[in-house]
């Protein structure tokens, strides 16, 4: 079995770990309606891809 002859210093674990951090994800506004959006998807709000309409929205009527 494998032991570790040597502790891995605090420094050490850092270093190989500093790939592992998280980021925000890229948003970009929606040129026809203004909401953010990610990059290259059809927006959820008003169904447009570059400046096109694809996608049909449906609206919720409220009670």
């Amino acid at each position: 079995m494998a032991v570790p002859t040597h502790k891995t210093s605090k420094t050490r674990k850092a270093l190989r770990r500093s790939h592992m951090s998280l980021t925000a994800a890229t948003l970009v506004t929606c040129p026809n309606c203004g909401k953010e959006i990610k990059p290259h998807r059809v927006c959820p709000n008003c169904g447009y891809y570059d400046g096109k309409k694809v996608k049909e929205i449906k609206v919720k009527e409220e009670k």
